[in-house]
C-alpha cells in the first residue's frame, strides 16, 4: 500500500485552485453591505451563523441605521431586537456598540485598514479582520473560517490542528496575489461541495488531487 503525503505540493495548491475558479467563477464574499462599516459588522454576525441568515437582518438594519452615528442612537436592547434570529445576539450586541464607541473616538468614525487595528475593535478577531481587509479594501488576505479550515485540511492544501496555522501554512504555498480569491474559493467550495458531513467526493471537481479522496478510496480498495 502506498503511503499518502500529508500535503500538497505547491505546483498541486495551484491546480486545485485553478479548478475550483472555473467551477466558481463568481466567487465572492456573499454578505452584503455597502460600506467597510456595514461589512465590518455583518462580519461580526456572522460568527456562527449562516451568511444569508445575516443578509436577512442587515437588509432591513443596515437600511434604517446605515452609518457608525446611526448605531450609536440605538441602545443595546435596541440592537438586540434587530438582531435576535442570529446566534449569541446579546454578546454581538454589545461588542458592537462598544467597537462603533471605539470607531467615533478613536478612528473619525471610519473603520481602520490595517489588521493590527482592526483587532484591537471589540468583537473583531483574526477572521473578521482579514475579511474586511480583503473585502472592504483590497488587501490580500486568507481568512479562515470553519470553510476554508475543513477544506484546505482536507484537500491538502494545510496540515494544521488550528486556524491561526492554516493561515499561515495557505499564506506560505500561494502566491500572496490569490490570497483573497483563494479564501472565496474555498468557501464556496466548501458551502457547496465539500461540506462538514458527507462531502460530494463523486462530483468533486479536484478529487483527483483531493488527499481527503484518495485516502478514502486507498481505504475501500483494501
Amino acid at each position: 500500500m502506498s503511503r499518502i503525503s500529508n500535503r500538497l505540493s505547491k505546483n498541486d495548491v495551484l491546480k486545485v485552485l485553478e479548478l475550483l475558479k472555473i467551477i466558481y467563477p463568481e466567487a465572492q464574499c456573499e454578505l452584503s453591505y455597502n460600506t467597510p462599516f456595514q461589512l465590518l459588522i455583518a462580519t461580526v454576525l456572522s460568527a456562527q451563523t449562516t451568511d444569508k441568515k445575516v443578509n436577512e437582518v442587515t437588509s432591513k438594519l443596515f437600511q434604517d441605521y446605515p452609518t457608525v452615528h446611526d448605531f450609536l442612537a440605538l441602545d443595546q436592547q435596541q440592537l438586540e431586537d434587530f438582531i435576535r434570529k442570529i446566534g449569541l445576539y446579546r454578546n454581538k450586541a454589545k461588542n458592537i456598540l462598544a467597537l462603533c464607541r471605539m470607531l467615533v473616538e478613536e478612528y473619525q468614525a471610519k473603520v481602520p485598514n490595517t489588521f493590527e487595528e482592526l483587532i484591537k475593535l471589540p468583537g473583531v478577531g483574526r477572521k473578521t479582520a482579514n475579511v474586511v481587509l480583503s473585502n472592504a479594501f483590497d488587501v490580500p488576505a486568507i481568512a479562515v473560517d470553519t470553510h476554508v479550515y475543513r477544506v484546505s485540511n482536507r484537500i491538502g492544501l494545510a496540515k494544521a490542528d488550528d486556524v491561526v496555522s492554516t493561515e499561515h501554512q495557505l499564506q506560505k504555498c500561494i502566491p500572496k496575489s490569490f490570497w483573497s480569491q483563494a479564501h472565496h474559493l474555498l468557501i464556496w467550495h466548501g458551502r457547496r461541495t465539500c461540506s462538514a458531513r458527507n462531502p460530494k467526493c463523486q462530483i468533486c471537481v479536484v478529487q483527483e488531487l483531493c488527499l481527503f479522496y484518495k485516502e478514502k478510496k486507498q481505504k475501500t480498495q483494501n
